[in-house]
């Protein structure tokens, strides 16, 4: 299995730089020839959002589309995917950020009773309180 970082990632998805895009596909497409998945971290899940949303304005409802259409991807392996899918769910009804979600679904379940945040729009959030 081969890691991805942010930068791979959102090459793939955005296609703005041909040499890279097509650099970042042949990457992904020679590990799947192999018989190997590519392994998708939530840190660089939480960057490739961030980067969709403030670097390329992308719209939160295409966020979701590409994150999803990767979820359901069999080549691609995602830490802790029930957690991604969760704080997707979540996310899509509220105007929290999805790190937000993220974190407050991993910290559920790791165990936490709750998430405390100074984020007046994340304490709002189900498993959360304002610190």
């Amino acid at each position: 299995m081969l890691g991805i970082d942010t930068n791979v990632l959102v090459r793939f998805l955005v296609r703005d730089d041909e040499t890279q895009f097509e650099k970042a596909r042949k990457l992904i497409k020679r590990e799947v020839a192999a018989g190997r998945r590519v392994f998708v971290n939530q840190l660089v899940l939480m960057e490739t959002e961030w980067v969709l949303r403030s670097r390329y304005a992308v719209p939160k409802n295409q966020i979701i589309e590409a994150i999803s259409g990767l979820l359901d991807a069999t080549d691609i392996q995602f830490e802790d995917e029930p957690a991604i899918e969760e704080a997707i769910f979540m996310w899509k009804d509220t105007t929290a950020d999805f790190a937000d979600c993220l974190v407050g679904t991993k910290n559920r379940r790791m165990g936490c009773r709750a998430t405390a945040s100074f984020d007046v729009k994340a304490s709002k959030l189900s498993g959360f309180v304002a610190a």
